[in-house]
């Protein structure tokens, strides 16, 4: 089963990218609640290149890798990557209110679709509020 979340940042395209591809940002966003946090990230961002997010509990009682390896890049349009046997695609597009950013991934079976469909929301959130902070700074 296919999850999708989506959300529209007021905030030019470029922007945009570099926050969601850059590893020194991605650490800044890159959470589904308070809680929990990512220690470090890598971006090879390139067909066959791989990209890896360290995501560990504050408390430091829990934590893991989300890791993969790219398998499209339309700079500005489009990431479509693979981790374990999922697939992600991400599509970025312009609209009058701003850049949609869209997510479709592989649902996994350890937990329920409402429960990674908010999860990944969260952080997609996250996003955009970061996003829009680095916008007003």
């Amino acid at each position: 089963m296919k999850i999708t979340v989506e959300t529209i940042i007021a905030a030019p395209i470029d922007v945009v990218w570099k926050a969601w591809t850059t590893p020194a940002d991605i650490v800044q966003w890159n959470a589904a609640s308070a809680d929990w946090h990512t220690t470090q990230a890598s971006v090879d961002l390139q067909e066959g290149g791989h990209f890896s997010s360290r995501m560990e509990a504050k408390d430091g009682s829990l934590g893991f890798d989300f890791a993969g390896t790219y398998i499209k890049i339309v700079p500005y349009e489009l990431i479509e990557a693979s981790f374990g046997e999922r697939i992600l695609r991400v599509e970025f597009e312009q609209t009058a209110q701003g850049i949609r950013v869209r997510e479709t991934f592989d649902a996994e079976p350890t937990h329920s679709i409402e429960q990674q469909q908010a999860g990944w929301q969260a952080i997609l959130d996250n996003f955009a509020k970061y996003v829009a902070a680095k916008q007003a700074a």
